[in-house]
Order: structure tokens, then C-alpha cells, then sequence
């Protein structure tokens, strides 16, 4: 039993609308579910992918209308990476982001790997990382009605960023609990990667004591997921953890998935969910994410939660 890579990130806007615009139409990712926070329902959860919203590609945001400035710190997910294709997909990207005014960095190396550092318009941390090198976890496959070429575009999440106070605790819960690998260091930052390895089954750790406590809002990140096959490992990690004396969220029925929740000691919030049974469980493949989509446990309360919510418009033109 092994953890596969990561799975999905989940981060805070404050417009919903804005949010969909820019991941989009701008960075051409397809929108496979607009839901609802199913704890919140008052707000929604937005998941952007590839074609079929394979796990290892989604980006997942929740709309939080009075969410403040993040202040950067520990304690956090502080960089979420986006991959692509090969080197020659990133200076695409550099020209596309000048042509749209998004904030970037110069392409550089990181980890024996190109990359492309830039922000959101809420100042979301991302980085494009090329795939010209990865052998391990397989890439998704972008969408062929994006707003990008489809061999230039977003094929999933790559590493994961992690900036802590004390990089021993979470070390020990990714490697002995979870069964991570150490796999390296670059500039004093700790390389860990499970499953097949590669670009999308790496989370590097950066201990920083020079920093406080992240204050989290707008463009910050609420939680990392990780992969594992199906509801029995679920529950078998479920044991491992308790055992290990986390507390924990027990199982949580996602519909599109099923979750498990607990906080390492550095407080970052870690999910793992199943790859399965997937976004398409209530919609057709072709009309992914152009309505509002309920799980049957809220199906009942959808008059009440759609006045709730201010109308966005995702359907195709």
C-alpha cells in the first residue's frame, strides 16, 4: 500500500468569477466541477483540470468573498507547481503571460528542472514546472477545447511546496507515517517523493526560522491531497494514522472521491482522497462543470443553496 502522488490542492478566492476567467481563459485548464464547499454550502468549490479531471490535475478553489491579503509564512503550502509538456512549453507560457499582464518571474532551473514562477491575480503562488525530464507519475491530458494549444497546455500538479518552522515533524509524518522518500535537497530544501515518483509525486520541504506564521486569505492554500487507490487503503491509512495519534476526520464522503483529513505538526492541513470514482459520476464527460452540481445529500437543498450563491455563468458558448 503506497501513496500514488499528489491528488488535488485546494486554495481561497474571493471571486468566484474572477477565479474562473483567469484559470480558464487564461491558463486554458478546463473547469470539471463547479460545486459547493459541501460544509459550507453558502460558497462555492471550483475544480479545474485536465480533460476528464483525472486525479493529479485538479486545482481546486473555494470562494470566500471577505477572504483578506495572505500574509506569507510557515505553516503553509506556499507554492502549488502546474506542469507542462517540455522546456519549450514554458517560453510559450512566458510570452502568453507578458501578452496578459500576469505577474512572472524569468525561467529558471529548480530541482534539474525548468520552471516558470508566477501569481495569479489574487497572488496565488504557482510555478509552471516542464515535464522534458519526468519519468514516474504519467501526466493528464489537456483539454482540446482550451483556450490553449493542446501541447502547450496544463497536464496536473507538480511539487508541492511546504514552508514550515521545524522541518523534522513533518518529515517524519510524510516519511514514517506515510512512506515518502527522501529523494534529495536543493537549496536547503528537503525533496521527498512517493508512488512511480516524478513530477507529480514530489513535496519538497523548506524550513524557514527567519519567518512567522502565515496569515492565510486570498491566494493562499487550504490544503494538499494526496492519492491512494480505493476506499479499503483509505480505511487502512485511517488505522495507520490513528495509530500514529492524530486525530483525524474519520472517512468523509466527497462523492467525486472519498477523503480523510488531519493537520501534521507543522498544522498544514493533509487530505488523502481515492482516485475514484471521478467527476463524471453525475455529469457527461462533454458538459463537465457548465452547472451546478450537488452531490444527492445536498440534491434536496438546491433551491435553497443556489439563492445562497451569486450566479456564475460556466456554460460554453
Amino acid at each position: 500500500m503506497q501513496i500514488k502522488g499528489i491528488h488535488h490542492v485546494s486554495a481561497i478566492t474571493a471571486n468566484a468569477k474572477s477565479n474562473y476567467d483567469f484559470y480558464t481563459n487564461v491558463l486554458g485548464m478546463r473547469l470539471v466541477k463547479k460545486t459547493v464547499n459541501q460544509d459550507d454550502t453558502s460558497m462555492y468549490h471550483l475544480f479545474y483540470a485536465d480533460e476528464k479531471g483525472n486525479p493529479g490535475t485538479d486545482l481546486t478553489f473555494f470562494e470566500i468573498p471577505r477572504a483578506g491579503h495572505t500574509y506569507p509564512g510557515t505553516h503553509s503550502i506556499s507554492t502549488t507547481s502546474l506542469r507542462v509538456k517540455n522546456d519549450e512549453a514554458l517560453h510559450f507560457w512566458q510570452e502568453r503571460f507578458k501578452q496578459f499582464n500576469v505577474d512572472q518571474d524569468t525561467i529558471t532551473i529548480y530541482a534539474d528542472r525548468k520552471v516558470l514562477l508566477f501569481r495569479d491575480p489574487e497572488g496565488q503562488r504557482l510555478m509552471l514546472v516542464s515535464d522534458e525530464k519526468n519519468e514516474g507519475v504519467k501526466a493528464g491530458v489537456p483539454w482540446e477545447k482550451s483556450t490553449v494549444p493542446k501541447d502547450r497546455g496544463i497536464t496536473g500538479l507538480g511539487p508541492v511546496h511546504l514552508t514550515v518552522a521545524n522541518l523534522e515533524p513533518t518529515r517524519q509524518v510524510l516519511v514514517d507515517i506515510l512512506g515518502f522518500r527522501e529523494a534529495g535537497q536543493f537549496d536547503n530544501k528537503l525533496i521527498l517523493d512517493t508512488g512511480e515518483g516524478g513530477t507529480g509525486a514530489e513535496v519538497h520541504i523548506d524550513e524557514r526560522t527567519d519567518l512567522s506564521r502565515e496569515k492565510p486569505g486570498r491566494g493562499s492554500v487550504h490544503h494538499v491531497a494526496f492519492r491512494v487507490e480505493n476506499e479499503d487503503e483509505l480505511s487502512r491509512w485511517q488505522e495507520i494514522i490513528q495509530k500514529a495519534g492524530f486525530p483525524n476526520s474519520g472517512l468523509v464522503d466527497r462523492f467525486y472521491f472519498k477523503s480523510l483529513y488531519f493537520r501534521e505538526p507543522n498544522h498544514i492541513l493533509f487530505e488523502l482522497a481515492t482516485d475514484g470514482p471521478g467527476f463524471a459520476t453525475d455529469e457527461d464527460l462533454e458538459n463537465l462543470g457548465q452547472r451546478l452540481a450537488l452531490p444527492p445529500f445536498l440534491e434536496g437543498q438546491r433551491a435553497e443553496i443556489e439563492k445562497g450563491l451569486t450566479p456564475l455563468n460556466t456554460t460554453s458558448e
